[in-house]
């Protein structure tokens, strides 16, 4: 798994991104403070989602459904 993820690294299939986690929270702290009593969003999930619109993110994979409307809601278009 390791020699995949470095595999992956070289190749420029997956990069590393720098975050700023003081915007980060900030983000999270905007949608927990719109979202979480109307829909139940765990802080992971509210992480997620405010680091991918930190990080300019167009698309969010998820399996989670509560995520995905989380993300959905924000303006991500989500696959999965």
């Amino acid at each position: 798994m390791l020699e995949d993820l470095k595999s992956d690294l070289d190749s420029g299939v997956l990069k590393t991104a720098s975050i700023e986690w003081v915007a980060v929270h900030g983000i999270a702290e905007r949608l927990s403070g719109e979202h979480t009593i109307s829909g139940c969003h765990r802080l992971i999930d509210i992480l997620h989602v405010a680091t991918s619109l930190h990080l300019g993110a167009e698309e969010f994979l998820t399996f989670d459904a509560n995520q995905k409307k989380l993300a959905r809601t924000e303006g991500l278009k989500v696959s999965l």
